[in-house]
């Protein structure tokens, strides 16, 4: 049964753990006793799973392993087909909602995107919220395996900036990286990261629940914040401080690999301290929240109530809260954050929670955006070339390690944040094509494409809904959540000759 297993092609695998996933909603429906629902997504799941075994029959003798190309194109696969299984019982639950809506809300949970077309989501049944956040934790630990099993062996996915060592230890790494079959990788990997992923996303469910949440909103807020999809259940706020403080800390593993593993690159004691994503994360979560405070209390000198020690407290609170959820491209927007106009006002400046999106949360993380990595990448070089303009003699420090970084690291960082730069552009002409204004097109671009869905809700003057854009920008939208939770680059792979003949 194990070799039959790792025979099957990477998207039958996640064809057949989908189908099983839809056994949780029918049992939590049937509790419920929403029995049409539980019936949609029992039936459902029977017809994948199936599926599924006639397929492994028919296909489970061809090979084993499989070759990374074919790793990268299921990769491909299960973000665009995979779906439309995914949104079978949606579908079926709700008979006004079409076939394409329905594979929308599976395509940005699966990229962890977080955006919904419903028009009022609290009307929604638990159960069918519930499934949406099962399928973005699924979509989450997806691509904690993925990025080191399939894109760090091709040098993708962020990995592409420290792949420049030349030197023994650099290759060593590399070799570790392609060890064994890319079947094989897939399987390592998955045994070592699910456990770490199902034991943080019950720790903080527990947390939840003993911190006041209800059982099934816990189950719902801690699958969403470890995968980072923003999901949040019908007619709930994240308003509590009590409930922020831990999903705040459980946030800080979209920002580096390294907090929940340390991987082939980075082998040394207290290198978390050392690592440049956290590094430039703390300065962020620092300078940002400070700045909004600062805002905040300069407008409150001309508003009543300004010596209120709580209320600033509170404003800073959710200042700090806002930053690392939209930094970590999650988009949980704290009720102290909206607490603070109020108090100062003043309305928020939304461009700061759009840079912070583009920014992005660690590599090999469930966060989108350009990635930390690559902007301190770009950060390095920028200081090292102002330092030669003063001293143009000077030798850089930092190293080896340092010196490729700035060069090759900062110069590959460079050609992704193009490319990212250009996929913006591309969104935001189609989008302006189909009638949308040009505010409105930059929002919906930047969310889509870093993956922050509720970036549309508090980015603008007033709320985008996403249902109101209609079938032209939605599919528009969704194609470009498929290129920034794959980025560009894996995609370019795909029709490089070299990667197919090798």
């Amino acid at each position: 049964m194990r070799r039959t297993l790792q025979r099957l092609p990477f998207l039958l695998i996640l064809q057949g753990l989908g189908a099983l996933a839809m056994l949780v909603p029918a049992i939590h429906a049937m509790h419920l006793g929403d029995w049409a629902i539980a019936r949609a997504f029992l039936f459902s799941g029977l017809l994948g799973l199936v599926g599924f075994v006639f397929l492994a029959v028919a296909v489970g003798n061809r090979g084993r392993g499989g070759a990374v190309r074919g790793q990268l194109l299921g990769l491909v696969g299960a973000l665009v087909a995979l779906p439309v299984m995914l949104a079978m019982p949606l579908r079926e639950s709700l008979p006004d909602l079409t076939l394409f809506a329905a594979w929308f809300e599976m395509v940005s949970a699966l990229t962890t995107t977080g955006a919904t077309l419903f028009p009022d989501p609290d009307a929604i049944s638990l159960s069918l919220h519930l499934w949406r956040a099962l399928v973005a934790w699924m979509g989450g630990l997806l691509f904690w395996v993925s990025a080191l099993a399939i894109l760090a062996p091709l040098n993708l996915g962020g990995f592409e900036v420290i792949a420049t060592d030349i030197t023994a230890a650099g290759r060593a790494a590399l070799r570790e990286r392609r060890a064994g079959r890319p079947g094989e990788r897939l399987r390592r990997y998955a045994l070592r990261l699910m456990p770490i992923y199902l034991g943080l996303t019950l720790l903080l469910w527990t947390i939840l629940v003993m911190m006041g949440a209800e059982p099934t909103d816990g189950a719902i807020l801690a699958m969403s914040t470890l995968s980072t999809s923003g999901i949040v259940p019908p007619g709930f706020e994240v308003g509590s401080v009590a409930l922020e403080v831990p999903i705040c800390v459980f946030l800080v593993f979209a920002l580096s690999r390294l907090t929940f593993r340390n991987d082939f690159i980075n082998r040394e004691r207290g290198v978390l301290l050392h690592d440049p994503e956290i590094r430039l994360a703390v300065t962020l979560v620092v300078a940002v929240p400070t700045f909004l405070f600062l805002r905040h209390f300069l407008g409150s000198i001309d508003v009543d109530g300004q010596d209120d020690v709580s209320a600033a407290i509170r404003a800073f609170w959710g200042a700090l809260f806002t930053t690392v959820s939209f930094l970590t491209t999650t988009g949980f927007e704290s009720a102290a954050f909206e607490d603070a106009r109020f108090w100062s006002g003043l309305p928020t400046p939304g461009i700061l929670l759009v840079g912070l999106s583009l920014i992005g949360g660690g590599v090999a993380t469930t966060a989108g955006g350009v990635k930390l990595l690559r902007m301190y990448a770009l950060y390095k070089h920028g200081a090292r070339e102002m330092g030669r303009l003063v001293y143009p003699s000077s030798i850089g420090g930092s190293g080896a390690a340092g010196r490729r970084l700035r060069r090759e690291g900062a110069f590959v960082a460079w050609i992704f944040f193009m490319l990212f730069a250009m996929t913006i552009a591309v969104t935001m002409l189609a989008l302006s094509l189909s009638g949308l204004p040009f505010e409105m097109t930059a929002i919906l671009s930047v969310a889509a494409l870093s993956t922050t869905g509720p970036l549309a809700d508090v980015a603008g003057e007033s709320p985008i809904l996403y249902f109101d854009l209609g079938v032209g920008p939605q599919a528009i939208l969704a194609a470009v959540m498929v290129v920034g939770r794959l980025e560009a680059l894996a995609l370019i792979a795909l029709f490089n000759r070299d990667f197919w003949r090798g």
